[in-house]
């Protein structure tokens, strides 16, 4: 879904952050953040060679609607939002999930930005299976549900 001030999505395509900012960039906007999740090669004791992400698109489409609906509320309508997380399996060092928030001034893009990221890895319908070295593999528990962030 893509508005002038919002771009949400999923796919199984590249992420890229040049875009995000290309969307949130706006003559009035004196601050862009932008946040790019990517995938790492330890993770809780484990060497790890990659992830997979499965995700109910049409269901994270919505939910990424209301989290950028809420976050226009908060730090006003003329913040541009941009929110894409991608599927598939992923290797070391491919980005995963790429936020980004843009406004006049900095706290509000800092604050929207981190609010997307957060408010996403909670509520989304997505799940994340990593590949370890060993050619063991396991589904991890989302962000919400284990004691490190």
């Amino acid at each position: 879904m893509s508005t002038t001030n919002m771009h949400l999505a999923v796919t199984d395509r590249p992420l890229d952050g040049n875009s995000a900012l290309e969307f949130c960039s706006a003559p009035g906007h004196g601050a862009v953040d932008l946040f790019i999740g990517r995938v790492r090669d330890f993770n809780q004791g484990r060497s790890v060679v990659g992830v997979s992400y499965d995700l109910h698109a049409a269901l994270c489409r919505n939910v990424f609607a209301e989290i950028a609906a809420e976050a226009l509320d908060r730090w006003g309508r003329e913040t541009r939002l941009w929110l894409t997380h991608r599927s598939g399996r992923l290797d070391v060092g491919e980005a995963s999930v790429v936020a980004a928030a843009s406004s006049r001034h900095r706290d509000e893009a800092f604050k929207a930005c981190r609010y997307l990221v957060e408010q996403m890895k909670h509520r989304a319908p997505i799940w994340k299976q990593e590949h370890y070295v060993d050619g063991d593999s396991e589904w991890v528990k989302g962000h919400a549900l284990c004691g490190h962030g």
